[in-house]
């Protein structure tokens, strides 16, 4: 188990899901630069502090552990984050490094800010949409004296980012880069005219998307795509699985829900269940399948790590288009693990459908885990992958 050294003191902290294999720390340079800065800085910690996107806790489990001959904590310390990983990583951080149970408030992107924010820690994520959409949300809790600070790898700290900082909240600089990280400093300016939050975002469907085409879809900040029809999800339209009777079907990483919604349009029978670690997308994918598949259409919504919430053979398919980014990283680890997951909550002859880059080679990883795996279809970037779980008796697949 990795260490952040913090003038605080060393915290023993992890990812989660908690794998020894994974080389990937639960930090970067960018928390590190910002918590050395707070600490040489003597910043005024003792009012409200909010902490946006604060990936694996790291941020919140230095400011809320115990400070040796410090006596002075927030007197409210909040977290803000749109991953479920990232808030199990810290709830876990936060107990193996002996901060009391009530000393964080985790919220998620999806509940409402605090109404005070003193002190404004930003932890820049990938998305420069869920970017906006956070500050638009937390600029009226802001006020002339709230300290923010936001920090990242120089990588993910572009112009675009530094003149949301600045049409949103008000003046901003940047530090030097250390590490190749770099933080933002910006001064509230509560007249500021910075305008409506364009979050959430509708767009139209294309012409070319079977079962879905021309209907108007709403994508939370931050989800995958969130302006437009990924081309990845829009060659999966045109090759999903027919005749599926009462299938109980899986949109596994399911994001705005797309894949989902037009099999639960083609297939009216079908029980659908929509899953990602993403409240944003889960949102998203609630709200387009109650306007368009109808309020009184069973299916279920979940929020968590993959398939955990799901019984053991519960569902006869499973629609995947996984990730293979974890933040800045590229990595495959989130892909086997849906896999995986998969396999398990598949009934015998059920199937896993996946689409991914050609290049990704996931035929070698599903043949491994499923001992079987065919090409349901392909074009030069993207492949579609069928999967079937043979292991023990019963049960039909649904047929392509």
């Amino acid at each position: 188990m990795n260490r952040l050294t913090t003038s605080w003191g060393e915290f023993p902290l992890t990812r989660f899901p908690e794998d020894p294999r994974d080389p990937l720390r639960a930090w970067d340079a960018s928390d590190e630069y910002l918590l050395r800065h707070l600490a040489e800085t003597e910043t005024d910690l003792s009012g409200s502090v909010a902490v946006v996107g604060d990936r694996w806790g790291a941020l919140v489990t230095a400011l809320a552990a115990p400070r040796p001959g410090e006596t002075t904590q927030p007197t409210e310390l909040t977290q803000i984050s749109d991953s479920y990983l990232g808030r199990r990583a810290t709830a876990d951080n936060l107990a193996r490094c002996g901060a009391a149970p009530d000393a964080v408030r985790l919220l998620t992107t999806q509940d409402p800010p605090p109404a005070r924010i003193d002190v404004l820690l930003v932890r820049v994520p990938k998305s420069l949409a869920l970017l906006e959409d956070q500050l638009h949300r937390l600029a009226p809790a802001v006020h002339e004296g709230t300290v923010v600070i936001g920090t990242g790898m120089v990588k993910e700290i572009h112009t675009s980012t530094l003149r949301l900082f600045e049409r949103i909240l008000g003046p901003t600089r940047t530090s030097l880069a250390v590490k190749k990280a770099r933080l933002i400093f910006c001064t509230p300016d509560p007249s500021l005219e910075r305008g409506a939050n364009p979050w959430p975002y509708r767009y139209d469907l294309p012409g070319d998307a079977p079962a879905v085409a021309g209907r108007t879809v709403v994508n939370q900040a931050g989800v995958f795509c969130a302006d437009r029809l990924d081309i990845g999800t829009r060659f999966f339209l045109r090759h999903l699985p027919t005749d599926l009777g009462p299938a109980r079907v899986l949109d596994l990483g399911c994001g705005n829900g797309v894949v989902g919604l037009a099999v639960a349009l083609a297939e009216p029978e079908a029980e659908l269940v929509f899953t990602d670690e993403s409240y944003q997308a889960v949102a998203s994918a609630e709200d387009n399948f109650r306007t368009h598949a109808g309020a009184g259409r069973k299916a279920e919504f979940l929020v968590g790590d993959g398939t955990a919430d799901l019984p053991d053979e519960s569902v006869d398919l499973v629609l995947n288009n996984p990730p293979f980014h974890s933040h800045q990283a590229t990595t495959d680890r989130t892909a086997r693990r849906m896999f995986t997951d998969a396999r398990r909550v598949l009934r015998p002859g059920g199937e896993l459908w996946v689409v991914g880059n050609r290049h990704l080679g996931y035929h070698i990883t599903l043949r491994r885990i499923f001992g079987t795996c065919e090409l349901v279809a392909g074009d030069p970037k993207f492949v579609i992958l069928r999967a079937v779980k043979t292991a023990g008796s019963g049960g039909r697949g649904p047929r392509g």
